[in-house]
């Protein structure tokens, strides 16, 4: 008798018959194929049943996999949405960011061009001015009130001469040297102009106070007629400047006149205006002293 190892399973009648039964299932399953392959094959339309059959069965599955491809898309699609709306949103801020920057050197071009139609209409006046020329510099932290302009006699430029912005007056010249010349400003402690107001021959004097404004001294004193906003021009008293030019703006009232605010403030002034005075025998017969004009009136006799 042989050993129990040396057995072989396929000595067992139940392992037989399965084995056997397992070729003859797959036998039967090749067959049944090969017939519906060769029926496909030769009668297509006859396999349109079973298709239809077998799509249906698996419509179900099909419909839960593409919805839940849609899901998943949809999730992708927010993430990738998110991200390229941040950068969508640096991009904007960008592009405001251009626009502001554009806007401001078009107002920059705005403003310089109304500087330059001002600074046209100064050489449109009726008096060819002796020179046009810029401030360079004044002061500020005295009572003293001085601005400082880059023509002096090298250009024509004479003690006395006014000088004033496209808004108004500005002052007149103290001195002058070659190129540069010291402008005495309206708002001088020193400084003493003759005024009237616009909208009447109500005649006045605009003093300096030496801290920016201008005192309004009425000459006929009584009723202060003056009222906050009236506005003052020159004279043509004293021969300096010629009258209608814009002086100040009154801000305050006062027992005797009021305070006033310069029209043409320097700190706001790029380019003035020299120009001639404007009756100068008037101006040359008042720097002459008493001995002066008896000698003139002597000589004439």
């Amino acid at each position: 008798m042989a050993p129990t190892s040396s057995r072989r399973s396929g000595h067992s009648r139940r392992a037989q018959y399965s084995l056997f039964t397992s070729y003859l299932v797959a036998a039967i399953g090749a067959l049944i194929g090969a017939v519906l392959l060769g029926i496909s094959l030769w009668q297509p339309a006859a396999m349109g049943g079973m298709r239809g059959a077998a799509s249906d069965a698996a419509e179900p599955a099909g419909r839960a996999v593409a919805v839940a491809r849609e899901g998943s898309g949809g999730f992708f699609d927010a993430i990738a949405g998110y991200f390229r709306a941040g950068s969508q949103n640096a991009g904007l801020r960008k592009e405001l960011e251009l626009a502001r920057i554009r806007l401001a050197e078009a107002d920059a071009t705005l403003q310089e061009n109304e500087r330059l139609k001002a600074l046209i209409g100064l050489t449109e006046q009726d008096e060819e001015p002796v020179a046009i020329t810029h401030i360079t510099g004044s002061t500020a932290a005295s009572a003293r009130r001085f601005a400082y302009i880059g023509a002096g006699r090298a250009d024509g430029v004479q003690v006395g001469m006014p000088v004033r912005s496209a808004r108004g007056v500005v002052g007149r010249v103290l001195e002058t040297g070659s190129s540069t010349s010291r402008v005495l400003l309206l708002t001088d402690s020193e400084s003493v102009l003759p005024v009237r107001r616009a909208s009447d021959d109500l005649v006045a004097f605009a003093e300096g106070r030496g801290n920016g404004l201008l005192r309004i001294r009425l000459v006929n004193l009584g009723i202060n007629p003056l009222e906050p906003g009236d506005v003052f021009v020159t004279s043509g008293a004293g021969g300096y400047y010629r009258p209608g030019v814009a002086v100040a703006v009154l801000t305050e009232i006062r027992p005797d006149g009021g305070l006033a605010r310069m029209i043409a403030d320097p700190a706001g002034t790029d380019f003035v205006r020299v120009e001639p005075i404007w009756q100068p025998d008037t101006v040359a017969a008042a720097r002459q002293s008493p001995d002066e004009v008896l000698s003139d009136a002597e000589e004439s006799e």
